[in-house]
C-alpha cells in the first residue's frame, strides 16, 4: 500500500498555531493526520476551481488548503485558515 508524505509549509505551521482553540487545533492535525493514507482524497475533500493539484477540506469555519502532487507521492499543506481570508491571494 501506497502512502503520501505530507509536509506543512511553515506560513501554514504558523496559522495552525494561532487557531483559536486547542480543540480546533487537534481537530485539524487530526484531518491533516489523515492525509498520509494511500489516497490523499479523504471524505469532505473538495478540489478548487480553476487550479490544477489544489484541494480544501472543511473543518466547521476553517478551511485546510493543499496542493497533491501524484508523482512524488506528496501532498504539502499551503493553508490553514478562516473561510472568508483561505483563498484571498491563492
Amino acid at each position: 500500500m501506497v502512502s503520501y508524505r505530507v509536509k506543512i509549509k511553515s506560513s501554514a505551521q504558523k496559522e495552525i498555531r494561532k487557531l483559536p482553540s486547542k480543540g480546533l487545533r487537534v481537530k485539524v492535525v487530526d484531518i491533516i493526520d489523515s492525509l498520509y493514507a494511500a489516497s490523499s482524497f479523504p471524505e469532505g475533500s473538495t478540489k478548487i476551481k480553476g487550479s490544477n493539484n489544489i484541494y480544501r477540506i472543511r473543518q466547521g469555519t476553517h478551511r485546510i488548503v493543499y496542493q497533491v502532487y501524484k508523482k512524488e507521492l506528496l501532498v504539502l499543506i499551503i493553508r490553514v485558515r478562516h473561510r472568508r481570508d483561505v483563498y484571498k491571494d491563492l
